[in-house]
């Protein structure tokens, strides 16, 4: 009789910490980034936003440090500096970009 009542403790316990196990894999998994960056059409061409918490930063539809006032020329030069600028928040820099930093990341000016 012991040994069946050992053995239902053992089933249970093992089923206990299975279940808890992928409760916490799944609470792991769905930590939400707190800075988020998406990219927006312009008239005249791309502009990103970077958000904390959903409540919008830093909405820039122009290229910065240059003199024209044009947007980006693709989707894929807006996201590269927003991600970038991202990471400068993150590291708790300053989010403003240089001209030698879009040149580096070869943003078409």
């Amino acid at each position: 009789m012991t040994t069946k009542i050992k053995q239902f403790f053992w089933i249970n316990l093992q089923k206990n910490l299975m279940l808890f196990v992928i409760l916490l894999f799944f609470a792991a998994c769905t930590k939400k980034e707190v800075l988020t960056t998406a990219v927006f059409k312009t008239d005249s061409g791309w502009g990103y936003t970077i958000s904390y918490k959903e409540k919008v930063l830093i909405k820039q539809s122009i290229i910065p440090v240059i003199s024209d006032n044009k947007s980006f020329a693709t989707e894929s030069d807006a996201l590269k500096v927003a991600d970038f600028v991202k990471q400068k928040l993150k590291q708790n820099l300053s989010p403003t970009v240089t001209k030698n930093e879009l040149i580096l990341l070869k943003i078409k000016l």
